[in-house]
């Protein structure tokens, strides 16, 4: 995809103007996808998979169709430029192609935002010389001029830096390219278009072996911006954090525990926390009246619970202005018992995210199955992520995020022993250092001994930090008192983040060396932030299904 490329080649004699051509500049229509196909396989012969769908261009259609530009000559799709708005903030310039379009899904376009994003530009081979592209530039700079957008951006690829590789970094291939010393087909073209280098992109456009999957951030300042002033909900650059450090108790009944959720929520929505996180499993006190049915069986039976407590949790987020991450519930539904994770947000949404990795007393005693995908999401304090206990273990999922621009990563956890706490700690530790995010943890403190499998409970809550100047000495912005029921409130500082990626003493995310290793997700595990609101609420279909109970085992241990 970005492809902003082959905008025209230099020497081509196809470009002498033939009067008898007709030359149109125009948006794009649906009925023009069979040509626009032809001119894109001619495009991209040289990479496979590079032809955009007649689904993504209806999209594109739909959602901004003043973005997307062509020019016809003699009634064929000779040119195309496609272009999405996106709120640049949420991004930054160490971004993916894949990460700035949503997957593919355009689904970050936002027409409220502050950039014109250009997620492709070609010229079909056959009418190269005729300057096209600097038509579709012109355009695009105008359709800029007059949304009042601050600035077009775009990844450009760079397919003649694989002739100099052997001999010069991209940098310095860049350098000699805007000196005119070496002439590039797309970037030259886009230099003498008056956009700049940002910076260099490793592995933006998996599968581009002509520019050995670099690019160029490229941008296009538009000189006539009039900044809009939001006088409310401004992209917060200082989020409060509340942690609830839970006393696993005996509660007569389900209204008992709702009254003591509902408390901790008023206590720290108070001091105007941006979110709450409560810890894994919190709601296991309620299967005191199941014990005489075993293991597997209390706890499908606590699962009844699920659906009452995520409305409590949302009726709470709204009245209480706050986003609280629920910690997480065992859930059931045809396909087995998950443990959960409610995000409420104080808007009325909300989304669930289901632990990857039960662990293996989990499975054992429960018979409890993991979730299949990985979610990200959207929140009016930034993007964020949940990994459950275990989840925090396995490092490949807290980069993920980190790829995907996450900046709080949400951690409940339940554990019975110090060491299990401790792999808990450490390795929420690591991936706050190594992802350079912070990384928030909540757990249970306490006995339950009328409760098989819960009997006692070792915490000790906290908020983490990456290791830098700008951090706390110690990587920890705060900590409970282990063992205590407490609440833990801190302010964590987001530009902070942003500053470390670009000039941090060390930069792990963009350090890596993306053309030695790479991180692969499967595209089914990716699932897009998809909220639910109160209204589409429906009723729980609880699964009456058993498994075979098990002696061993402490539930998140």
């Amino acid at each position: 995809m970005n492809r902003e490329d082959h905008a025209e080649t230099k020497g081509v004699e196809h470009g002498s103007m033939n009067t008898e051509q007709r030359i149109e500049l125009r948006h794009l229509r649906l009925e023009d996808y069979l040509d626009l196909q032809a001119a894109m396989k001619n495009a991209y012969a040289d990479i496979d998979g590079m032809i955009w769908s007649e689904a993504a261009i209806r999209k594109l259609l739909d959602i901004f169709p003043e973005g997307q530009l062509c020019v016809i000559v003699d009634g064929k799709v000779a040119a195309c430029a496609l272009a999405i708005i996106v709120d640049y903030r949420q991004f930054g310039d160490t971004h993916t192609y894949e990460l700035i379009t949503g997957n593919y899904t355009f689904d970050t376009h936002e027409a409220n935002g502050d950039v014109l994003y250009g997620i492709e530009l070609f010229v079909d081979p056959d009418f190269r010389g005729m300057r096209l592209g600097r038509r579709l530039y012109d355009a695009r700079k105008e359709l800029c001029e007059n949304l009042n957008l601050r600035a077009i951006v775009a990844g450009g690829r760079i397919p003649t830096y694989t002739h100099y590789a052997d001999r010069m970094t991209p940098r310095e291939y860049i350098e000699k390219v805007r000196l005119k010393e070496i002439y590039d087909s797309t970037l030259t073209f886009q230099l003498s278009n008056d956009f700049h280098v940002r910076k260099i992109l490793r592995n933006y456009l998996p599968g581009d072996t002509s520019s050995l999957e670099y690019a160029t951030l490229l941008e296009w300042i538009n000189i006539y911006y009039e900044e809009k002033q939001l006088l409310i909900k401004r992209p917060k650059p200082v989020v409060r954090i509340g942690v609830v450090q839970w006393q696993m108790r005996h509660f007569d009944s389900f209204e008992a525990l709702a009254e003591q959720i509902e408390y901790f929520v008023d206590a720290v929505s108070d001091y105007q926390s941006d979110f709450i996180l409560f810890p894994e499993l919190f709601n296991a006190p309620l299967m005191a009246e199941f014990n005489h049915l075993g293991e597997a069986r209390a706890i499908r039976a606590l699962a009844a619970h699920s659906e009452p407590i995520r409305r409590k949790f949302v009726e709470f987020a709204v009245a209480y202005n706050v986003n609280i991450i629920a910690g997480s519930i065992p859930v059931l539904d045809e396909d087995g018992l998950y443990n959960v994770s409610y995000l409420c947000r104080r808007d009325g949404s909300w989304d669930q995210f289901s632990k990857i990795h039960p662990t293996p007393s989990e499975v054992d005693a429960w018979g409890m199955v993991g979730g299949n995908q990985i979610r990200i999401f959207d929140t009016d304090a930034g993007k964020i992520g949940i990994l459950i206990c275990y989840d925090v273990e396995f490092p490949e999922l807290a980069r993920f995020y980190a790829e995907q621009g996450v900046q709080i990563l949400f951690v409940p956890f339940l554990t019975d022993t110090q060491n299990g706490y401790n792999r808990v700690r450490l390795c929420a530790q690591a991936r706050a250092i190594e992802n350079e995010c912070y990384v928030v943890i909540a757990g249970a403190v306490g006995n339950l001994p009328k409760v098989n499998n819960m009997d006692i409970q070792y915490a000790q809550s906290a908020i983490f930090t990456p290791s830098d100047f700008a951090f706390p000495l110690n990587s920890i912005k705060a900590e409970a008192t282990p063992n205590t029921e407490m609440t833990l409130i801190a302010d964590v500082d987001l530009e902070l983040l942003m500053e470390l990626h670009e000039h941090g003493s060390v930069r792990t995310i963009k350090d890596r060396r993306l053309d030695l290793y790479e991180l692969r997700l499967l595209p089914s595990a990716l699932q897009t932030d998809e909220r639910t609101t109160q209204e589409q609420d429906s009723p729980p279909s609880p699964f009456p299904g058993e498994t075979t109970e098990a002696t061993p085992s402490p539930a998140s241990r």
